[in-house]
């Protein structure tokens, strides 16, 4: 027998992990490839293939390590990944650990920008209908910006310079960084709970895609779809669209805008008032010149001079209709009375008591007649029940058997009519008019003999 000690498999995969393990150059990897098979555990884990066109690996992506993600992995997508090589026990493949991702060919941010704008869009939160209308007159202007920034300088200067009235109300928060998002979801709350402004500006200057990367966070957007109170974003330079323009209620190209945006001109308003003042004092002076004309010609009117002549038609009127009314009262008087009588005449011909003596006499002779009939009835039958007891008396087998008959049946009470039904040392039963019989059979004589 072979003296060469065997490896288990568990044995030799721990040796090839080690071999990966202790490779310097399999611990810092670089390597790009097109995922497939991709799959995001319940865990947060990511598992998926990386291939090429010759060749394929599998590959893991901890949670630990991909919720700094920007961007959601696809199948079908070119990437750049980081990462080591070992080998996993339970199933003796190796694989690549992944510690960075990137997309090939296009920016992290932009990808991430895109996949959400598109979540976004079918979910409904850019559709029209679901934007409010900026009040034209509002008391109060919200604004959630830095309050170092230039952003919060050119919209308090454009709003007290447009609509001095207004109050504005500052929220501060940070418009840059990893923490910028929270602060900014968490003063559109607080804006929202306190309801004490009309409009609300979300906004910052102009910036990279990073600056202003915010803004393009889906918990600001949400946040902005969310709020009861009308939003306009002010996000950058003309040129620059975030998450936040598409989801607020109006996007302004800058900040300065949206201040005009939000507040109207008060010197055109002023201007407006005056235009519609002199308006209304040319319609007072012309009704006013109107009705003097018409009080005029009512003063030189017939009518007027003698107002006696207004009311003697009418006069004139109510006798006749007097007339009219205590004829038509004495002729539905006449007519009530006729009625009246003609009713009590046929309530004398169709008195109830004469008709109820009537009804008790034919009740009374209905009754005598109900009586004799069902005497005659029950005489009958009495006289026909009778008669079938005498018959039924005379037919009973218990009769028969007083005068000294009986029947024989067998253990299963058949009745015994032959002697062919019986066989020697069977138990029968003899039924007699005062009782039954257990009998057994010791002999049995047939017509020509006995058995």
């Amino acid at each position: 027998m072979n003296s060469q000690p065997y490896l288990s498999v568990q044995a030799l995969t721990k040796y090839i992990k080690r071999k990966f393990d202790a490779d310097p150059y399999m611990l810092n990897i670089f390597v790009k490839g097109e995922i497939s098979n991709f799959k995001r555990h319940s865990s947060g884990h990511m598992y998926f293939t990386l291939k090429d066109d010759k060749a394929r690996i599998l590959a893991v992506m901890f949670s630990s390590a991909n919720k700094i993600l920007k961007f959601e992995p696809e199948n079908g997508m070119n990437v750049l990944i980081r990462g080591s090589i070992s080998v996993y026990e339970a199933s003796g493949n190796y694989q690549l650990y992944v510690k960075e991702m990137q997309p090939d060919g296009i920016g992290e941010l932009y990808l991430a920008y895109e996949q959400l704008r598109a979540q976004l869009e079918k979910e409904g939160l850019f559709a029209p209908e679901h934007k409010q209308k900026i009040p034209p007159y509002p008391h109060a202007v919200g604004v959630i910006t830095s309050p170092t920034g230039a952003a919060v300088r050119d919209i308090i200067t454009t709003i007290r310079r447009r609509f001095p009235i207004a109050k504005i109300i500052l929220y501060p928060a940070l418009v840059q960084g990893g923490n910028a998002a929270p602060t900014i979801v968490r003063a559109i709350e607080r804006v929202n709970q306190n309801e004490e402004v009309d409009v609300l500006i979300v906004g910052r200057g102009g910036g990279s895609i990073e600056e202003l990367w915010a803004f393009n966070e889906e918990s600001v957007a949400r946040a902005i779809f969310q709020s009861t109170i009308p939003v306009i974003s002010a996000v950058g330079h003309e040129t620059d669209f975030t998450i936040a323009d598409f989801v607020a209620d109006l996007r302004a190209p800058t900040p300065t805008a949206a201040a005009e945006m939000a507040v109207p001109h008060i010197e055109e308003l002023i201007e407006r008032i005056l235009n519609r003042k002199t308006r209304l004092i040319r319609s007072v002076r012309e009704k006013v010149h109107r009705e003097k004309n018409r009080l005029e010609y009512i003063v030189r009117s017939p009518i007027f001079r003698n107002p006696h002549r207004l009311f003697q038609q009418q006069i004139e009127t109510v006798d006749r209709l007097l007339t009219r009314l205590q004829r038509e009262i004495k002729h539905h008087s006449l007519l009530s009375m006729r009625t009246y009588q003609e009713l009590n005449r046929r309530l004398i011909n169709n008195r109830p008591t004469q008709r109820l003596q009537l009804e008790q006499q034919r009740y009374a002779k209905l009754n005598q007649e109900l009586t004799k009939q069902m005497k005659s009835i029950l005489k009958d039958k009495q006289h026909q029940f009778a008669k079938n007891l005498s018959a039924l008396e005379a037919l009973s087998p218990l009769k028969v058997m007083e005068r000294g008959y009986s029947l024989a049946y067998t253990k299963d009470q058949t009745l015994i009519k032959s002697t062919k039904q019986v066989q020697k040392d069977d138990d029968i039963q003899i039924q007699l008019s005062d009782g039954l019989l257990w009998c057994n059979i010791k002999q049995i004589e047939r017509g020509n003999g006995h058995v």
